[in-house]
């Protein structure tokens, strides 16, 4: 399967699904406030590229048919997801998301937190309305592990002490159980008992670790376009694979040079660049993308289980673009 699969290729297998959702995510967002009315269209108009949703309803039509529980299942994770976006923003600071301003460069740290909190509650709300605790159970505690990840990160970043295996446990709840609860949901939807929704998150996990390595390799790619700068985790001591890798492999005297960099002189450009050809020397680059690899395997694996469709033909150009995306 070629890396150049477009996403409205993929799309176009689930195009009904994504029509109705967005028209009910639309309504799900308004507000008679108008300020936070004027916010949530801004956000709409600046969406995604519908990834999660799209896990969602490949996931169910993968085990059964589309219906009003996978639709409330797709919006109530873009919402909350998108909620977690917004207070991200604040939180690292940032004045783009997508290309756009961010919410809290246009309106301020205090409407953005919250906006991230009406659209918390918004999803919150769409569960319970719609009876549906099932996946807001799911959904929920996807998010309660992205906040721990989260805070086990800024936590290891103190004393850039971070080893492989904790590195793993901070991707697995920061990024991959979201995608995990996609997956989960989609099943969960179409009335998959517990076995079969649990197999599914395992399958979402594995693409998200896969999403999360490749999201770290972008740090040190200079040759193409990608949606963040060059050398921006450096910058914010964040260890990631390919640099822990690097460090497990260096001398003494090497490990103590770099990390000295990013703990004092990662601000300096040309120290970024440093510690950049510092990684790719020892082959940090290489083993992230290894490990990369070995998780989408896994994930291919894991739905090789299921009875054929044709739906894992989406479903498995859906993982090799979030993979291979270069953004």
């Amino acid at each position: 399967m070629s890396g150049k699969v477009r996403l409205e290729e993929i799309q176009s297998f689930i195009q009904e699904d994504i029509d109705s959702f967005e028209k009910l995510f639309r309504e799900s967002m308004r507000s008679k406030v108008m300020l936070l009315d004027k916010i949530m269209s801004y956000i709409v108009k600046r969406k995604g590229k519908q990834i999660r949703p799209m896990f969602v309803f490949l996931s169910a039509r993968l085990h059964g048919q589309v219906n009003p529980s996978t639709y409330t299942g797709a919006s109530l994770i873009e919402l909350l997801h998108t909620a977690t976006l917004v207070h991200d923003d604040v939180v690292d600071d940032s004045n783009y998301r997508r290309g756009f301003f961010s919410i809290n460069a246009l309106w301020k740290n205090k409407i953005a937190i919250l906006v991230g909190d009406y659209l918390l509650s918004r999803g919150l709300l769409l569960a319970i309305d719609k009876e549906e605790f099932r996946l807001l159970k799911i959904v929920s505690n996807a998010v309660r592990e992205m906040s721990e990840g989260e805070l086990l990160q800024i936590e290891k970043a103190r004393k850039l002490d971070i080893t492989e295996d904790i590195y793993y446990d901070i991707i697995r709840q920061k990024t991959a159980s979201l995608i995990a609860s996609c997956c989960a949901v989609g099943a969960a939807s179409v009335g998959m008992n517990e076995e079969v929704v649990q197999k599914m998150k395992l399958f979402g996990e594995y693409i998200g670790m896969a999403f999360q390595i490749k999201d770290d390799l972008f740090d040190y790619e200079t040759s193409v376009m990608i949606g963040k700068p060059v050398g921006i985790d450096i910058k914010e001591k964040k260890m990631t694979l390919p640099l822990i890798y690097a460090l497990n492999h260096a001398t003494s005297n090497e490990k103590g040079r770099i990390i000295n960099i990013i703990k004092n002189e990662s601000h300096k450009s040309a120290k970024v660049k440093e510690v950049i050809r510092f990684v790719e020397q020892s082959g940090g680059i290489q083993y992230a993308n290894e490990v990369m690899r070995k998780y989408q395997n896994q994930a291919f694996a894991m739905l090789d289980e299921f009875p054929d469709s044709k739906i894992k033909t989406p479903l498995k150009k859906l993982v090799e673009f979030t993979i291979n995306r270069t953004k």
